[in-house]
C-alpha cells in the first residue's frame, strides 16, 4: 500500500504517516488542521496580549518625570526620527538663536508636538547670543544677513546636515525693531529673505521673518509656560502640578505676570463668553483678546484658547523708578518755589525718600536740575507715593493706565510671576516660590527699615542670594513696593491670593517665549505624521482592525469553527464504523463462497 510520509525535525510524537487509501485520511488531515489552527491562534493571542500590555495606561506623573529628566540630557543627533526647528529672538539689546527638536508625533490628534530645547554633548542648552540688536542695522540693511550669520552657522553645526532642508527657521523681531520706521523694518527683513537661503539650507520663506507685536510676544510666553507645565494635556486624571481642572473638562491653564526693566506684561485665559460691556470697553476687549487654535486640525476645538494679554510700557521696575524720581523732583522743586524752601538742594538738607533704605544717600539729575536724597525706609509711605504712577481710572474693570482688564476668577485661577516678581521675593528676601501677600509685605517693610550700613555688611557676609548685587540692595525697597502696588492695586489681586508662584526656572530650565512661538508655528506639522500612520494601519493592520480588535466576536468565531470540526470528526467516525462493519460482512461472504470451491476435486 502506497504511503505519504511527513517528517519534521521534531519529537517522535510529531511524526505522521498518512495512508493514501486509508479511511482515516480525512480524519488525520482534520487533526492536522486543528493542530495548525491552534498554533496560529496561540501565536495571535500572545501578540494580542503584548499589544494590550503596551497600550495599558502608564503612570502619567512617572512619564512626565522621565521626560523632564530626558530634557536635561544630551540630544541624540543620530536618531533619524528627530526633527529640528530654529527660532531667532531679535531683541533690542541683542539676538539669540534657540535650537529645538521633537520626535515623531505620537499619533493622537489631540496631543501637541513634544518640543524640547536641544542640548549639546555637555548637556548644555544649544543657544547663542550676539550683540547689539538687529535694529542697529537700520541704516545698513544690506548687512542684516551678515549680522545673523554667526547664529546660523552655530545652529548648522549642531543640527545634522541631512536634516537641514526640513528644519524650519523663524526670525522673530521684538521691541527694538518695533521702534524703527516701517520702511527700515521691511528693508532689514528683505535682506534676510534674499541672502540667507543662498548660504544655508534651512526651511525658510518670507513669512518666517517678521516683526511681532507685544500681544504676540505675550501669547507666545503664555503658550510656553503652559506647555512646560503640561496644562495642554487633556486627560481625566490630575497630578501634583494641577490639582484642579476647569469646568470644561480640560486642565486649568495658568496666567503669567512678567515685569522687566522697561515693561510689564500680563496674560491669562478668559471664558469664551463674557458679559455685555459698554461699546468702548467691548472694542478695547476685542483688541486685548487673542483667540487661537493650537491643534493640528481646525475642526477640533480641544485646543482653542482665548487669552487676555496686555503689555504696559514704562511699568517695568527700572522705568518706574525713573518716573518716580521725575515725580519727586518736580514736586519738591515746585514746593520749594511756593514755600521758599531749599529741600534737596544740598547734601545737608536732602529730600527724605521713603523708598530707599535708611541712611542711603543718592543724587537725582535731570538736565541741569539736581536733587539730593537720603533714604527714610518707610515702606508704607512709599506705596502711597507710588499710587499715582499706576494711572488708574475710576472704572471697575480698568487696571494700570486705565486699560480695560478682563475679569479674573480669583477662586479658580493660578498665576506665575517672572523676572522682577521673582527677584523682589527671592534675591534678598529669600521667600521666592509660593507668594503670600502679608508675609511679603512684612519682609519688605523690615528690609526697608534697616540701616544701609547693616545691609551692606550682610551683603559682604553672603547672606543674600548669589544673584543679588549692590544695585538690587539699593532699589529693593522701591521695587518691592512697586511690585506690591502693581499686583494688588493695579491688577486687583486679593491681598491673600494663594495661587501665585514667583519663579525664574520651571523644572530647572528657563522658559522663553520662543518655545511658545515654535509650538504655534509648527502646530500643523502633526497632520503629516497622522496621515502616514493612517496609511500604515490601513495596509499593515487590516486583520487586527477587522477581527482581533473585536475580541468577543473573534473568540465566538473560533468556538463555532472548533464545534464544526468536532461534529465533522464525529460524523467521520460513525461513517468509518459503518464501513468497517460492511467490509467485515463482505469478507465473511467471500470466504464462505470460496472455501467450498477450493475443496472440490476435479476429475481427470
Amino acid at each position: 500500500m502506497a504511503r505519504i510520509s511527513f517528517s519534521y525535525l521534531c519529537p517522535a510524537s510529531w511524526y505522521f504517516t498518512v495512508p493514501t487509501v486509508s479511511p482515516f485520511l480525512r480524519q488525520r488531515v482534520a487533526f492536522l488542521g486543528v493542530f495548525f489552527i491552534s498554533c496560529l491562534l496561540l501565536l495571535m493571542l500572545i501578540m494580542d496580549f503584548r499589544h494590550w500590555g503596551a497600550s495599558l495606561p502608564r503612570d502619567r506623573l512617572y512619564e512626565r518625570y522621565l521626560a523632564r529628566v530626558g530634557e536635561l540630557e544630551a540630544t541624540d543627533t543620530e536618531d533619524p526620527n528627530l526633527n529640528y526647528g530654529l527660532v531667532i529672538d531679535c531683541g533690542s539689546s541683542g539676538s539669540r538663536i534657540f535650537v529645538y527638536f521633537w520626535p515623531r508625533h505620537n499619533g493622537n490628534p489631540h496631543d501637541l508636538l513634544d518640543i524640547k530645547q536641544m542640548r549639546d554633548r555637555n548637556s548644555q542648552p544649544v543657544v547663542k547670543k550676539i550683540k547689539p540688536g538687529i535694529s542697529a542695522m537700520a541704516d545698513t540693511p544690506e548687512h542684516a544677513s551678515d549680522y545673523l550669520r554667526p547664529l546660523l552657522s552655530f545652529a548648522a553645526a549642531h543640527v545634522p546636515v541631512k536634516k537641514h532642508k526640513e528644519t524650519p527657521l523663524y526670525i522673530l523681531c521684538t521691541a527694538g525693531m518695533r521702534l524703527l520706521p516701517e520702511r527700515k523694518q521691511l528693508a532689514i527683513l528683505a535682506d534676510l529673505v534674499k541672502d540667507l537661503p543662498l548660504e544655508f539650507d534651512f526651511l525658510f520663506s518670507q513669512s518666517q521673518a517678521e516683526v511681532i507685536s507685544g500681544k504676540q510676544e505675550g501669547v507666545y510666553a503664555w503658550i510656553g509656560i503652559n506647555f512646560v507645565l503640561g496644562r495642554f494635556d487633556h486627560e481625566d486624571e490630575s497630578d501634583a502640578d494641577s490639582s484642579q481642572e476647569s469646568t470644561t473638562g480640560r486642565r486649568r491653564t495658568v496666567g503669567i505676570l512678567d515685569m522687566g526693566g522697561a515693561s510689564l506684561q500680563i496674560a491669562y485665559e478668559v471664558p469664551t463668553s463674557t458679559s455685555a460691556l459698554p461699546p468702548k470697553q467691548e472694542e478695547a476687549a476685542k483688541i486685548l483678546l487673542a483667540e487661537f487654535n493650537l491643534g493640528c486640525d481646525v475642526q477640533h476645538t480641544e485646543h482653542v484658547y482665548r487669552v487676555y494679554v496686555t503689555t504696559f510700557l514704562g511699568f517695568g521696575g527700572n522705568f518706574a523708578r525713573q518716573r518716580y524720581e521725575d515725580l519727586v523732583l518736580n514736586e519738591t522743586l515746585n514746593k520749594n518755589r511756593l514755600l521758599g524752601e531749599k529741600t534737596g538742594l544740598s547734601p545737608d538738607n536732602p529730600f527724605l525718600d521713603p523708598c530707599l533704605p535708611v541712611g542711603l544717600t543718592d543724587v537725582v539729575e535731570r538736565n541741569s536740575q539736581v536733587l539730593h536724597i537720603r533714604g527714610k525706609g518707610d515702606w508704607a509711605t512709599c506705596g502711597m507715593m507710588l499710587s499715582p504712577l499706576l494711572a488708574r481710572s475710576n472704572t471697575s474693570q480698568a487696571s494700570l493706565n486705565g486699560i480695560y482688564q478682563s475679569p479674573i476668577d480669583f477662586n479658580n485661577s493660578e498665576f506665575y510671576g517672572f523676572s522682577e516678581f521673582f527677584y523682589c521675593t527671592e534675591d534678598v528676601l529669600r521667600i521666592g516660590g509660593r507668594y503670600h501677600g502679608p508675609t511679603f509685605a512684612k519682609a519688605a517693610q523690615d528690609y526697608c527699615g534697616m540701616a544701609w550700613s547693616v545691609l551692606t555688611q550682610r551683603f559682604k557676609n553672603g547672606l543674600f542670594s548669589s544673584h543679588a548685587d549692590e544695585h538690587r540692595l539699593k532699589y529693593q525697597c522701591f521695587k518691592s513696593a512697586w511690585m506690591y502696588q502693581v499686583l494688588h492695586e493695579g491688577f486687583h489681586f486679593p491681598y491673600d491670593y494663594p495661587n501665585l508662584r514667583t519663579a525664574q526656572l520651571v523644572y530647572d530650565r528657563e522658559v522663553q517665549w520662543t518655545l511658545g512661538a515654535i509650538l504655534y508655528k509648527t502646530r500643523f506639522l502633526p497632520l503629516r505624521d497622522l496621515r502616514q500612520e493612517g496609511v500604515r494601519q490601513a495596509h499593515g493592520n487590516w486583520f487586527r482592525l477587522s477581527f482581533v480588535y473585536n475580541h468577543y466576536l473573534f473568540f465566538a468565531c473560533i468556538l463555532v469553527v472548533l464545534l464544526a470540526i468536532i461534529l465533522y470528526l464525529l460524523r467521520l467516525r460513525r461513517i468509518h464504523h459503518r464501513q468497517t462493519r460492511a467490509s467485515a460482512s463482505l469478507d465473511l461472504l467471500w470466504i464462505e463462497e470460496v472455501v467450498p470451491i477450493i475443496g472440490v476435486q476435479v476429475a481427470p
